[in-house]
């Protein structure tokens, strides 16, 4: 039985192994053409790197708005998040400890939310936004994101699971709701707010539909939009292309390394699963 078992876990070993090397092969792909000069790479060269060159990096960092587009995409990124961690706590709270009139109607509007596609809305959003005049700007990129319905569901699983003790202690020693959000509810949740965060941010960093349509000046882009910028006279540039996409994907790429564990809590808990 013994060595049955350990049969099914090298098989079980071979074909993550198998998995894992079909999903980072796009990756080595991109790594190599981005150190390849544009010669090399119109010619075919094989999957084998035969050359160290770093001028497609050097051009996107000195010839392009590669750190223009950093900072849209980190301060885009930033406010989207902090916006809606607030008020999803603040909803979730009221959701979960206001007895009001259409409380269970609201959140059950909020529910229903996730059945209407992000690009259902890509058209009427756009009108508003040209309407308001915030088009080419960060609030143009920012106020259609806020819609996040799981922050609101997830912060109200764990907010019904304060005991009412602690409530009801705060508010014999006078505390309001903000007091009771921001003093209790809140410092018991402080895992979850940063592994919503972190799933927040990347969110807001990887979007493009929405960032692509609204943003026409290159000043104003993000680096996703960005890096679709990247050409020249003589049409696309392979090497360049990687080489932006790849430094574009980095402070995400290195951000869930260091915070992998916290990534993997909020896909698990965005996905119901509480533990």
């Amino acid at each position: 039985m013994n060595g049955k078992h350990k049969l099914i876990n090298r098989l079980f070993a071979a074909f993550t192994i198998v998995v894992g090397a079909i999903w980072t092969f796009p990756l080595y792909w991109a790594f190599v053409t981005s150190i390849r000069t544009e010669q090399r790479v119109i010619e075919g060269a094989g999957i084998i790197p035969d050359e160290f060159n770093l001028g497609s990096y050097a051009h996107a960092i000195f010839n392009t708005n590669l750190l223009r587009w950093y900072v849209n995409s980190i301060g885009t990124a930033i406010c989207i998040t902090a916006i809606v961690l607030l008020f999803g706590m603040m909803c979730a709270y009221a959701l979960s400890q206001i007895r009001f009139p259409g409380r269970k109607l609201l959140f059950g509007i909020i529910l229903m939310s996730y059945m209407v596609p992000a690009q259902a809305l890509v058209v009427s959003q756009f009108i508003l936004s040209n309407d308001l005049g915030i088009v080419n700007s960060w609030a143009g990129i920012i106020l259609p994101q806020l819609i996040v319905p799981v922050v609101i569901v997830v912060y109200k699983q764990f907010f019904d699971a304060v005991p009412k003790e602690m409530r009801e202690a705060a508010v014999l020693d006078g505390g309001g709701e903000f007091t009771l959000l921001f003093k209790v509810f809140l410092p018991l949740n402080w895992g979850i707010t940063t592994a919503l965060a972190i799933v927040t941010f990347i969110m807001a960093w990887n979007s493009f539909l929405w960032p692509f349509l609204v943003i026409t000046s290159e000043e104003q882009m993000t680096i996703t939009v960005g890096i679709t910028q990247v050409n020249d006279a003589f049409g696309v540039t392979y090497a360049r292309l990687m080489a932006v996409a790849l430094l574009g994907a980095a402070p995400v790429a290195i951000g869930y390394l260091i915070f992998q564990r916290k990534v993997t809590e909020a896909i698990m808990i965005s996905s119901g699963v509480k533990g």
